[in-house]
């Protein structure tokens, strides 16, 4: 070995004290590698021989390199760290929640597999189920309260036909309808699935985004329900359909499973049940209405629902564009299409008499309340007990036969081919439908007058505007407050005071005066003038809500931009709403949701009702002050014909434009009832005048309507004790409220405030009969008023004057009671009309229409 000093050699594991690979970043791992070998390499650099040899200078000048390039590692090393933590410390807070690219990439990686493996497994495992043959399906049964059967239904009414026997205007039809890609589209469209479901979010219209192969598979194969379950299967069977049957098939199984309406299901039934021709006769405007019915059968039928007629042509119109569009249908042939008005339903004679008008008004509450959707109630199986109650409906019929049908003599008088009338009855502290009348056969009169919205209400709608003035505790425009002896002025066409609108002046009845009247007594005789005042005093909009409040449908027709003429009965409720409405009245102010169904069960499994919660709708002053001045009506205003009932009872008469209907609306404690006589040409369907109906020259509220009203009340309440009304009058109920001299709310009167009644404790409840019952005179019993009695009180007895003298308010002021009473249907003396304005509503000048 030689002498000559060594090289020093760097220590073994040297380089075991560097960060290990797995903690070493790769630029640094790298920038390692390379000075190494770069400190291997250094020996060359001076030029000595022998590559690599080793000598003192060298090992020397290696040692320090090898420093040198350990330092510049480390220094590199911290400054990657450095950036490293840098960048950690950009990523706090929200930015720690924003995925990475590589998280994105992943997260859709797997969604993606998760999608195609789910769509596998979905296809492999959903086979098509053998068909839910309607053929199986069972009835319905629907009872009385008490048990007994009103009706059974469920009879399928189809006739399968091949696509062939099918005109094409009719395939055309639903196809623009429904699906107008069918024939290039897959069996399901994920995008319209994904904009129909948007379209439901956002409330652009509830849409099913299905085809017509979905909708085919829905009826033929699956139940109606709407579950995820449901959709799934759904969607894979009809993606299996499609690649075994053509499209043709699919669309021939579609049109003779699919739901028209009037229990027609396909298009076979459907044609004849809405025109008495097979589908191969349909043309293009019967074909477009059928297909228009697919998408809601209940409410597009014209003949039972004619309130929806402006909804009903505008699908039908967009049904007969998109034909055009789509190349189906000439742009002249469409131009002359009219809408193709259906025939009248016939049915069954098990569906005769009032039951096919209860059977339907029945399943409309089911599927309007969502207890029952429709598709699952046509299934059948349901055992339905309504809460009519048998002895009240056999009443009803039977007392609109004794006074209105026994008159008519439709052979030798056209008019009285025009009558119709319904009627509801509901109990006012259950909301309980007990009663209905609909017409005299569900077989010959499809349409069920009781729920129909066509026919204005009169006068009826005027207690509504006397609550809302107590409600709301409103005053005149001189700043008197509005209680049932607040003095107004009754001149016929007196222009409404305080109304920014047009000029607006209401006609009384036969043009009378009636001068300086109180509301009590304008109430008793249906004075328009004081009323379209009042309903401006208090605010139409306000009297719109407390008609709503108390059970007014807010879709009513004409309810919805109130003016004066709100007050006269513009609105086209039905007679179901005012009987719930006045039920609020007889329940002082206490507001029970109607209901027609007491109980429901499906193969002994109960179906739960949704909870129908009473509210106080108005104040109890509100309602009881406006019973204690219906009650005049009835006692001594034009509703005296209801006296027959033999009970304590409230009520307001009411007529419609040029006699077309006419209403009475009553409750005694225990039921409240509506009555309306309708006017209606059975060809044309369009609305009739009645005069010289029954042979009178007019037919009025008090009239007929009472007259029934009268004789039903006193049948369906037989037995039961006599209740006597219990009254909380507003404040100052009984005191007279004149006008100021020459105000603008009538003709200066100076009446003897001693004739005034006081308060009556707010606190106490008082039978009627007493002096807080606002229709009663003042100071004296009712009924005990004498002659020559002051306008404070009662009416007082004499021939009519045509209205006040314009003195002191003595004397013979309000003259006689209108003839609406007693027999009712004769105009001697004046009876309970009250002009209306124009169908405009706010017109001034009346043009000789007459309105009621």
């Amino acid at each position: 070995m030689s002498d000559e000093p060594q090289p020093k050699k760097p220590r073994p594991g040297w380089a075991s004290h560097e960060p290990q690979a797995a903690d070493t970043p790769d630029d640094a791992r790298d920038d390692t590698r390379t000075n190494e070998a770069a400190l291997a390499r250094s020996g060359d650099s001076d030029g000595e021989p022998g590559e690599g040899a080793a000598t003192p200078e060298s090992g020397t000048a290696s040692a320090k390199a090898g420093v040198s390039a350990k330092a510049g590692v480390s220094a590199k090393k911290a400054a990657r760290e450095e950036r490293r933590a840098a960048l950690k410390a950009r990523r706090t807070g929200w930015r720690r929640l924003v995925p990475t690219w590589r998280m994105v990439a992943g997260a859709f990686l797997v969604t993606a597999l998760l999608l195609v493996g789910g769509f596998l497994l979905g296809y492999a495992l959903v086979q098509i189920p053998a068909a839910n043959a309607l053929a199986t399906q069972q009835a319905n049964v629907y009872l009385y309260a008490d048990g007994s059967v009103i009706a059974r239904d469920g009879e399928v009414n189809r006739e399968n036909v091949t696509l062939s026997q099918i005109s094409k205007d009719a395939q055309h039809a639903v196809l623009a309808a429904e699906d107008r890609d069918f024939y290039t589209e897959s069996a399901v469209d994920p995008q319209a699935m994904i904009r129909g479901a948007w379209n439901t979010v956002t409330g652009k219209g509830k849409q099913s985004g299905s085809t017509i192969t979905q909708q085919y598979v829905k009826n033929y194969y699956l139940r109606q329900e709407q579950t995820v379950t449901r959709k799934v299967k759904e969607f894979f069977i009809a993606i299996k359909l499609d690649r075994n049957q053509s499209k043709d098939e699919i669309l021939e199984g579609y049109l003779n499973t699919s739901f028209f309406g009037r229990g027609a299901y396909g298009i076979q039934a459907a044609a004849h049940a809405y025109y008495d021709m097979d589908a191969s006769q349909l043309d293009a405007g019967r074909a477009a209405y059928l297909a228009a019915l697919v998408n809601a059968p209940s409410q597009y039928d014209v003949i039972a629902r004619p309130e929806n007629r402006a909804f009903v042509e505008k699908r039908w119109n967009y049904v007969l564009d998109g034909m055009v569009d789509e190349g189906w249908l000439d742009p002249a042939e469409r131009a002359r299409l009219t809408f193709p008005v259906p025939k009248r339903s016939t049915h069954s004679t098990g569906m005769s008499g009032q039951r096919g008008y209860i059977v339907n008004i029945v399943k409309q509450h089911l599927t309007d309340n969502k207890i029952v959707d429709e598709g699952a109630l046509d299934a059948g199986g349901y055992r339905i007990t309504t809460t009519l109650q048998k002895s009240k409906q056999d009443a009803f019929v039977e007392s609109v036969n004794d006074n209105l049908m026994a008159r008519l003599d439709k052979k030798n008088r056209k008019v009285d081919t025009y009558v119709r009338a319904g009627g509801a009855s509901v109990e006012p502290k259950t909301g309980k439908v007990v009663a209905m009348y609909n017409g005299i056969d569900y077989v010959k009169q499809y349409t069920p007058n009781a729920t129909r919205r066509d026919f204005q209400v009169g006068s009826s709608f005027k207690p509504f505007v006397l609550t809302a003035a107590v409600e709301n505790d409103s005053r005149t425009q001189d700043g008197r407050r509005i209680t049932p002896q607040t003095h107004y002025d009754g001149t016929s066409e007196r222009p409404v005071q305080g109304w920014a609108g047009p000029r607006y002046a209401p006609e009384n009845e036969d043009h009378e005066d009636y001068g300086d009247i109180t509301v009590s007594e304008a109430t008793d005789k249906s004075v328009n003038a004081v009323y379209a005042q009042m309903a401006v005093d208090v605010g139409p909009e306000k009297v719109r809500q407390t008609a709503v409040d108390l059970g007014i449908s807010p879709k009513t027709p004409d309810l919805a931009e109130p003016g004066p003429s709100i007050a006269l009965g513009v609105a086209n409720a039905s007679v179901l709403d005012m009987a719930q409405a006045y039920a609020t009245l007889a329940n002082h102010g206490k507001h029970t949701p109607y209901t027609l169904v007491e109980k429901i069960t499906q193969n002994g499994r109960d179906i739960p009702l949704p909870e129908r919660r009473t509210r106080q709708a108005v104040g109890r002053e509100a309602a009881d002050t406006t019973t204690s001045v219906l009650k005049g009506v009835v006692e001594k205003g034009t509703a005296t014909a209801a006296q027959t009932s033999g009970r304590p009872a409230a009520g307001k008469t009411g007529t419609a434009e040029d006699d077309t209907a006419a209403w009475f609306a009553g409750y005694t404690p225990d039921l409240a009832t509506v009555v309306a006589v309708m006017g209606q040409d059975p060809v044309t369907a369009g609305h009739k005048s009645l005069y010289g109906a029954m042979g009178l020259p007019r037919v009025n509220g008090g009239g007929a309507p009472a007259e029934i009203w009268g004789q039903y009340t006193r049948d369906a309440l037989r037995g039961e004790p006599v209740s006597s009304f219990s009254l909380r009058l507003q404040p100052g109920a009984n005191e007279s409220q004149p006008p100021a001299p020459d105000s603008s709310g009538g003709p200066s009167s100076s009446d003897d405030p001693s004739s005034s009644a006081s308060d009556s404790p707010d606190d106490e409840d008082t039978d009627s009969g007493t002096p807080e019952d606002g229709g009663s005179s003042t100071g004296a019993e009712e009924g005990t008023a004498s002659e020559g009695q002051d306008s404070t009180g009662g009416t007082a007895t004499g021939s009519p004057t045509g209205g006040q003298t314009g003195d002191t308010g003595g004397g013979t002021g309000t003259g006689g009671t209108d003839t609406g009473g007693g027999g009712g249907n004769t105009d001697d003396g004046g009876s309970n009309r009250d002009e209306l304005p124009g169908p405009g509503g706010l017109s001034g000048a009346l043009d000789g229409r007459r309105w009621n």
